[in-house]
C-alpha cells in the first residue's frame, strides 16, 4: 500500500487538495467532530442548516457526500456518517478517498479523544485506496497522501498507526487472493506469506512444511486432496508470542484454508463456477495476515496460525469419489465428492492446532455454496460455545463484517454417516450443507473451545463500495485482529 498517512493538528491542513467534514444524520443533521472556523484557509460554518440540507437533498447517510467547491484553496466535502458508529466512520474515509483524484492530498477532520472513531475513519480511507494492479500495463494512481485531523493530536498517532497495521495486512492478504492462480501456486503462496511474515519482527515465527514433511505428520486429508496436482502441497505455520508471555498467556490457534485454485477434482465444476476459484485460498491469507499485524497492533495474546496449501485438480492420479482418505488423528474420511476438499485439508490443520491445547481455536473457509445461498454476504459462525459466538459476532459488527451465529446439531451428525469409513465428506443433498461441513470438522477439534466461519458468500465483491474494492475481499480478517485486540 504505497499511500502515506499522517496524524496531525487542524491547523495542518494546508496543503490539503480535498478536507472531508464529518456530518452526523442522527439527532439531527451536524457536525460530527470539533470544526475550526478556518480550515486549509477556507471559512468553516459554525453549522449545518437541516433546511438547506433538505433543499440539496443531502441527507448525511453514511458515505453520502456533497461538495462545496472554492475558487481558490481545496475542495470542502460534508460526508454523512449516518449514525457516527464505526461503521459510518469507515465509510466517511472511504468517500473521502473516493471523491479526490489520483495524487491529490485528503485531509480527513476526525473527532478527538476517541480513538475508536479516529481509528475506524483511518482504516476506511486506507482500505478505499487499495488495488491490484500487478498484472496492468498501466498502473492506476491513488491519492498521494492521507492527512488525519483532529482538535487535538492526543493519542491520534496511536490510532492512525494501527489503521496502518490493519490496512497493510489486509491489503496482503488481498493481494495474495486476487493473484491468478498460474501465478501463485502452493509453493509460491507459501514463499511470499513465509517472506512477509519473517520481515515483521523477532516475536513472529514462520515455518513452511514442504511434501516429506506433510507425509512425514500424516497430513492425510492434504495429500489426498494434492495427489491429482502436478503442484506439490505445502502447510505454512505461523506463530506470534507476545512480549512477556508465560504459560498462562491466552493461547489462540488459527487455522484457514488454502486451495490455491479448485477445479472441483474429478467432480469437476461447470466452467462458471469456476471462474473465482483462486479466492478458494482466502482462509489461508486472511489467517497469515492476522499473525503478520499481531506485533503492530501489540496483540497481548499467542497466536498460531496453520495454513494448509494445495490445488484440487482433476487428473489420473487424483482422489476418486469412494475413495478413503485418513486424517491425521487416525480418523478416516470417505470422499463422495472431491469438490467437497476444504474439509479434508483443513481436518488435518484442525488435529495440529488441538495438539497444541490451545484456548481457542477458529478455522476461516471459503468452504460451501450452501452458506451463500443462507445467508449471502453475511458469514456463517458455529461455535462450541456462546461465549465464543457472542465474541466473534460483537467483533463482526464492530468492524462492519458480520456473521451470524449457526447450530451445531447434534442429530444432523448423521448426515456425514459412511457405511464404511468413520464419516463421509458430505452431506445429505439440498438439507443444511454448511451445518454439515462444520460438523464434519467438530470430528477434528476434540474438546477444544472452537469457531468455524465460512466466508464462502462475502470473499468476493463484486464492484467497489465504499471502502470494498473489487476482487478478494479478506473477509473476517479485520474481525479476528478485532477478538484478538479485544482480549
Amino acid at each position: 500500500m504505497g499511500v502515506t498517512i499522517a496524524a496531525a493538528k487542524l491547523t495542518e491542513l494546508r496543503t490539503a487538495d480535498v478536507v472531508a467534514l464529518p456530518v452526523t444524520a442522527e439527532p439531527a443533521i451536524g457536525f460530527a467532530a470539533e470544526v475550526a472556523a478556518r480550515i486549509a484557509g477556507l471559512e468553516i460554518p459554525s453549522g449545518i442548516d437541516a433546511k438547506w440540507a433538505t433543499k440539496v437533498n443531502f441527507s448525511a447517510s453514511a458515505g453520502e457526500t456533497f461538495a462545496l467547491r472554492s475558487l481558490s484553496g481545496p475542495t470542502l466535502l460534508l460526508i454523512g456518517i449516518g449514525a457516527g458508529d464505526s461503521e459510518g466512520w469507515r465509510k466517511f474515509g472511504a468517500a473521502a478517498v473516493r471523491s479526490a483524484s489520483a495524487k491529490q492530498a485528503v485531509g480527513i477532520v476526525v473527532p478527538a479523544a476517541n480513538a475508536d472513531l479516529q481509528e475506524a475513519a483511518a482504516t476506511g480511507a486506507l482500505l478505499a485506496t487499495y488495488k491490484f494492479t500487478t498484472h496492468k500495463s498501466n498502473k492506476a494512481e491513488s491519492v498521494a497522501k492521507i492527512v488525519v485531523a483532529c482538535s487535538s493530536k492526543t493519542g491520534l498517532d496511536k490510532a492512525v498507526a494501527a489503521a496502518r497495521a490493519t490496512a497493510d495486512a489486509v491489503s496482503f492478504a488481498k493481494d495474495l487472493i486476487n493473484e491468478p492462480p498460474g501465478h501463485l501456486s502452493p509453493t509460491e503462496l507459501a514463499t511470499r506469506a513465509a517472506a512477509k511474515l519473517k520481515g515483521v519482527g523477532t516475536s513472529t515465527k514462520v515455518e513452511v512444511w514442504e511434501k516429506a514433511r506433510i507425509q512425514k505428520e500424516r497430513l492425510g486429508g492434504l495429500l489426498g486432496v494434492a495427489q491429482g496436482s502436478i503442484e506439490p502441497p505445502r502447510l505454512v505455520k505461523a506463530t506470534y508470542t507476545p512480549a512477556k508471555s508465560t504459560a498462562k498467556t491466552p493461547h489462540i490457534v488459527l487455522v484457514g484454508k488454502g486451495v490455491t485454485f479448485d477445479s472441483g477434482g474429478l467432480s469437476l465444476k461447470p466452467p462458471g463456477s469456476m471462474m473465482r476459484m483462486k479466492t478458494d485460498m482466502s482462509g489461508a491469507a486472511i489467517v497469515l495476515g492476522v499473525v503478520a499485524a499481531c506485533g503492530s497492533l501489540g496483540i497481548k495474546v499467542k497466536v498460531t496460525a496453520f495454513a494448509p496449501m494445495t490445488e484440487n485438480m482433476p487428473s489420473g492420479t487424483a482422489i476418486r469419489p469412494s475413495d478413503v482418505l485418513t486424517a491425521r488423528n487416525g480418523k478416516t474420511m470417505e470422499v463422495l465428492n472431491t469438490d467437497a476438499e476444504g474439509r479434508l485439508i483443513l481436518a488435518d490443520a484442525l488435529c495440529l492446532g488441538t495438539e497444541l491445547k490451545p484456548t481457542v481455536m477458529i478455522d476461516v473457509a471459503t468452504l460451501t455454496g450452501a452458506q451463500v445461498v443462507a445467508l449471502g454476504d453475511i458469514a456463517a459462525a458455529f461455535a462450541t460455545t456462546k461465549e465464543l459466538s457472542d465474541a466473534l459476532f460483537q467483533a463482526g459488527e464492530r468492524e462492519g463484517e458480520p456473521n451470524w451465529p449457526m447450530p451445531l446439531p447434534a442429530q444432523f451428525r448423521s448426515h456425514i454417516d459412511s457405511d464404511i469409513a468413520d464419516m463421509k465428506n458430505t452431506g445429505k443433498s439440498g438439507e443444511a450443507g454448511s451445518i454439515s461441513a462444520a460438523l464434519f470438522l467438530k470430528e477434528f477439534v476434540g474438546d477444544t473451545q472452537w469457531a468455524h466461519l465460512d466466508i464462502a458468500g462475502p470473499s468476493d465483491a463484486a464492484g467497489d463500495s465504499g471502502y470494498l474494492t473489487r476482487g478478494g475481499t479478506a473477509f473476517s480478517l479485520r474481525t479476528i485482529l478485532r477478538y484478538l485486540r479485544d482480549l
